[in-house]
């Protein structure tokens, strides 16, 4: 699950007081009449209870912190283990039944054994730390987001069964919650000297840094609704992201791999202990793999397999994943890994216990997978459009393994990966030509209010679309109200309390948190905020990549100097580059030096990031030590102005 940038605002389960300061009018409303029965409609239809979940997600426990609350150095909170203490008896009216069952599964937290030589840190972040028993210290898998929380991790493990060092670091996948917590459990100078090797996906390193550059202020924004930023744990907001509670804030850090894997059946010996590698890249991350424990006879499912539903295409946005490759992956496991396995784990929620039981779970996932896709795909080669499939599939889901609750979409849903496997193969035209050049939706909005018969009109009948219970046909109605009419206050406070119905009554985690974070913002406007970088990630992002990020934040229609050639030296990284700023666009090459510039710019990296990213002027970075710049000083001074700034964040449901 990628991050997204998201922990300077994700300490989630430490806003413990976040609605204190709101009026009586801001504050969450309770469950309507028309929630309430939806509830008991949606807690008749689930399938019963058992015992399996209960059993397995608490099983093997051994230990936990004493204080729940991590901090980082300053003595900030990053981390509150008991955020969802309060997930206990039955479900109140405004969760629904199917999500709080889940999140009393996933609130535990500590060290748990899963066989003799492996266990797991759950609870303590987003995702998981495996740690194996090696000849000379510890295996670990999957450090966690950040630094401090894995650094709390692994004293729990250290302190209950026996000081020893960490031997090896393995990476399943180029996400930021499966490696940013790197530097708190292993130093990078015994990585450096060959004492510990760090195992990770070929590409990892590629991937880990780019998905964010391009598109990361738009990914970060929308990962805040995705992920709940702001919203305290509780029953009248956040409840977890469906395969695991908050995520930590603190420290992310990455140290580089010194050995990858690039196909299925390759095999390493790593502190004396042998595993074998599943190769899933393209499926829930760009660069991934699952790991069998072979003398443990353990299978790491890593992200592809969890105790949900998982996402074909993230709400915070991403490319679109490839539905059918991850319904074969499932597949090959089922058959090579999972009968020879006696207990499956991931990097998320609990273990599977037992070869036949972990199978069928498998299984169960690939089936769950290979459903959506195929029936996605039987409906748009019948001319459904992805609206029609997703509304189709979503009132008839599968019976898969009759009782499996791990397919249900406590994280992705159908509706929203339907839509996503349609986008896959055809994109986002569903051919009517309506749709091709519809109006932007501020200018929708107007028309809409107007043909409807003006403000009070479209009011009204929001209204009784929301005393009937119809949230979907109120938040539309209010939805175009409030974009044609953004200061109509009363419009903006019923589309709160219709998005928050909404929320009420979903089973995702995370369609919950969007509709609850929407709410938010209408009644208490967007909250500023900016994400500290993390050093280790800058440093890890190719010049390349910098420099076409600066590119999509030039402005062509700002007064700027035109058709002239930056040089750019870097001799701490042994790199050069040309930057060429034409009428329209700016183009950013590495690999040598243009034969003719008009400026010069000779210097460490940080000078480069200075210019284009933090926007210093001119001046103030050629006064840095180790910094020339020579040529038309003016005209590279007139780029940087013509500049976006770094994006902070933007209204959603606001215009």
């Amino acid at each position: 699950m990628n991050i997204a940038g998201l922990r300077a605002g994700a300490a989630l389960a430490l806003v413990v007081a976040a609605q204190a300061g709101a009026s009586a009018q801001d504050a969450p409303a309770g469950a309507t009449q028309a929630t309430r029965f939806e509830h008991l409609v949606t807690a008749k239809a689930l399938p019963p209870e058992g015992t399996r979940d209960a059993d397995f997600s608490t099983r093997g426990f051994l230990a936990t912190r004493a204080d729940p609350v991590i901090l980082d150095a300053n003595g900030k909170p990053v981390w509150n283990l008991d955020a969802y203490a309060f997930v206990t008896g039955p479900a109140p009216e405004t969760v629904n039944p199917s999500l709080w069952r889940h999140m009393t599964h996933l609130k535990h937290h500590g060290l748990y054994q899963v066989t003799a030589n492996v266990w797991q840190v759950r609870g303590f972040d987003v995702s998981n730390m495996t740690i194996i028993r090696g000849a000379t210290g510890w295996i670990i898998i999957d450090p966690l987001t950040s630094t401090e929380a894995a650094k709390a991790a692994l004293d729990v493990v250290n302190q209950t069964l026996g000081e020893r060092p960490v031997s090896a670091v393995i990476y399943s996948h180029s996400h930021g919650d499966h490696f940013g917590g790197v530097r708190g459990v292993v130093d990078a100078e015994a990585v450096k000297a060959g004492r510990v090797p760090v195992i990770a996906p070929k590409g990892f390193m590629e991937e880990a840094t780019s998905e964010n550059v391009m598109a990361g202020g738009a990914m970060m924004r929308r990962a805040s609704y995705q992920f709940g930023t702001g919203l305290a744990p509780g029953v009248t907001a956040q409840m977890g992201s469906g395969i695991g509670k908050g995520i930590s804030a603190g420290t992310l850090s990455l140290i580089p791999p010194t050995d990858t894997i690039a196909a299925t059946g390759e095999t390493r010996v790593v502190d004396g202990v042998g595993l074998e590698f599943q190769m899933v890249s393209g499926t829930e991350a760009p660069a991934e793999f699952n790991v069998f424990v072979q003398p443990e006879k353990t299978f790491l499912a890593a992200e592809i397999a969890t105790c949900s539903l998982h996402n074909i295409l993230t709400p915070r946005g991403a490319k679109v994943r490839d539905a059918r490759a991850w319904a074969h992956y499932l597949d090959e496991a089922a058959i090579r890994y999972a009968p020879q396995s006696d207990a499956v784990i991931s990097s998320h929620c609990w273990p599977i216990f037992g070869r036949a039981e972990g199978t069928a779970w498998i299984t169960a996932q690939r089936d769950n997978y290979r459903w959506l896709h195929d029936q996605t795909v039987r409906r748009m080669n019948r001319g459904e459009t992805m609206d029609e499939i997703a509304e189709a599939l979503e009132k008839s889901p599968p019976r898969i393994n009759g009782e499996e609750w791990s397919t249900r979409g406590y994280y992705g849903t159908i509706s929203h990966n339907a839509k996503a496997i349609y986008q896959f193969y055809l994109g986002w035209y569903d051919a009517v030509p309506a749709n091709l050049h519809p109006h932007p939706p501020v200018e929708r909005a107007y028309r809409l209010v107007e043909a409807l018969g003006g403000e009070e009109r479209t009011f009204e009948l929001a209204e009784t679309a929301f005393k009937r219970g119809d949230y979907r046909w109120s938040s539309d109605l209010l939805q175009n109200l409030v974009f044609a009419a953004p200061e109509n206050a009363a419009a903006k406070g019923l589309l709160a309390k219709s998005y928050e119905q909404q929320g009420y009554q979903a089973e995702s985690a995370i369609w919950r948190n969007q509709f609850l974070a929407a709410a938010n913002d209408l009644r208490r406007g967007r909250a500023e905020g900016s994400a500290a970088q993390s050093n280790d990630m800058v440093a890890a992002i190719s010049t390349q990549e910098l420099l076409d990020s600066a590119a999509t934040r030039f402005a062509p229609e700002r007064p700027s100097a035109r058709n002239f050639t930056i040089a750019i030296d870097i001799p701490d990284r042994k790199e050069q580059a040309a930057l060429e700023v034409g009428g329209e666009v700016m183009i950013g090459r590495t690999g040598a030096l243009p034969a003719e510039a008009d400026v010069t710019i000779r210097g460490p990296r940080r000078a480069v990031l200075a210019l284009l990213f933090v926007k210093m002027p001119v001046s103030a970075v050629q006064a840095m030590p180790g910094v020339t710049i020579e040529g038309d000083l003016v005209a590279l001074q007139t780029l940087v102005d013509a500049l976006d700034p770094l994006p902070h964040g933007f209204d959603i449901v606001t215009p």
